[in-house]
């Protein structure tokens, strides 16, 4: 297939890009270079720097690639921000997926994977999570998406979209040659790896007295490679021929593990000690977000093939000793 990956030069995006490629298909890279890098594009895969916004450009890149298929990925997802200027947020995640899916429908492209996320749950009721618990976001970031979200569902009922939204848990880890790097950073996991190579003096603990065992927040990471599989897994699905399909999944491990539990797992991969300064809550963060992955994997015979926390951040270490500052040399923000 031609593939449209949106964000494809970001962390869970290039990796994505990388295995469509590797699979065989045809990808090409929307992306404006705010946040991505073009050197995480692969090589075989096109890249067109553009903003959701225009969509006369986007028009262009569907139309000129005879693109069969969208994977968006395009978009602000740090959820404190979020709760700061949530305008942005609504701008660059909804009403830019909006200009996305009207330009689909008018080049008469029907496949699309949305990039969501387990923040539509908000405070969840119970854990493990399943897909069917109630959506009631506690930011803005997680409005945004769930607003998409609604959008897809309309789509596919009206104009038969098919379409899937991929709740993500926590994406870590790092491929060969691809890995996480936001400028500014604002994942745990890079963070503290950045604390283990002296590049930070310590690691910022946001609340310590959440309902949970050591009273940090707890969530589920998954490594992106697994992440990735799930996105050509539903890609694939909704290629079938027969009825136009609505899939939504979440993605994560199973497992959860509070910000100690992570700085003290990366304390041990890395064999260095890593400080800690305590500092208050940060809006609109669940004390627990912990998935139940067992719809895609009965429906789509997914399979996470990293299935511990120390495998996640071993992998992320190895990227991260090779390349100290990432990507910086192709950006200067």
């Amino acid at each position: 297939m031609k593939i449209l990956v949106t964000g494809g030069a970001g962390y869970i995006g290039s990796v994505v890009a990388a295995d469509l490629v590797a699979a065989g298909n045809e990808v090409v890279v929307y992306d404006n270079l705010s946040k991505g890098s073009a050197d995480a594009v692969p090589e075989r895969a096109a890249l067109v720097i553009g903003d959701l916004s225009d969509r006369v450009l986007l028009r262009n890149a569907i139309q000129e690639h005879a693109i069969d298929g969208v994977m968006h990925f395009a978009g602000s997802i740090e959820a404190g921000e979020s709760m700061q200027a949530p305008e942005k947020f609504f701008r660059n995640n909804t009403v830019n997926t909006l200009t996305l899916l009207e330009t689909m429908l008018e080049c008469h492209v029907e496949r699309f994977v949305f990039s969501s996320t387990a923040a539509v749950y908000g405070n969840p009721e119970r854990t493990p999570i399943l897909e069917n618990d109630p959506l009631k976001p506690t930011n803005a970031y997680g409005e945004s998406k769930l607003l998409v979200e609604r959008m897809l569902d309309w789509f596919h009922r009206i104009h038969k979209l098919r379409c899937a939204s991929l709740r993500y848990f926590n994406a870590a880890g790092a491929t060969a040659n691809l890995g996480e790097d936001h400028r500014p950073e604002s994942h745990l996991i890079p963070i503290v790896l950045q604390a283990a190579l002296g590049q930070r003096k310590n690691v910022s603990i946001y609340g310590t007295d959440y309902p949970t065992p050591d009273g940090t927040c707890v969530r589920d990471y998954i490594h992106v490679s697994d992440l990735s599989s799930a996105h050509l897994l539903a890609l694939n699905r909704l290629a079938r021929n027969g009825n136009p399909e609505r899939l939504v999944y979440n993605l994560g491990s199973g497992q959860g593990f509070s910000v100690r539990q992570v700085i003290e797992a990366v304390g041990k991969v890395t064999g260095r000690p890593v400080a800690t300064i305590e500092c208050p809550r940060r809006p609109g963060d669940p004390p627990v977000l912990v998935a139940s992955p067992e719809k895609i994997k009965n429906e789509l015979g997914w399979v996470a093939n990293f299935s511990s926390l120390e495998e996640i951040i071993r992998s992320a270490w190895s990227w991260r000793q090779r390349h100290p500052d990432g990507y910086a040399k192709e950006r200067s923000d």
